[in-house]
């Protein structure tokens, strides 16, 4: 399956990541590339507790236009 993510860095320097599809999905990392890493277990077992739980497996996610 494939999932958008986002990762940004706080302000601690922390880049955490999360899948916006599955509430709650959220990881971290030193690098981007430790957080998209850690992320993708995250995926897994996010999914895996969803299963087991009869919950679907993500929600709706939609892009919208803002004029700013």
């Amino acid at each position: 399956m494939k999932f958008l993510i986002t990762i940004f860095q706080d302000e601690d320097g922390v880049f955490v990541a999360e899948c916006p599809s599955i509430p709650g999905c959220v990881s971290q990392g030193k690098t981007e590339q430790e957080a998209e890493s850690n992320i993708k277990e995250a995926i897994r077992e996010c999914l895996q507790v969803r299963a087991e739980k009869g919950m679907p497996l993500t929600v709706a996610t939609h892009e919208v236009e803002v004029n700013v």
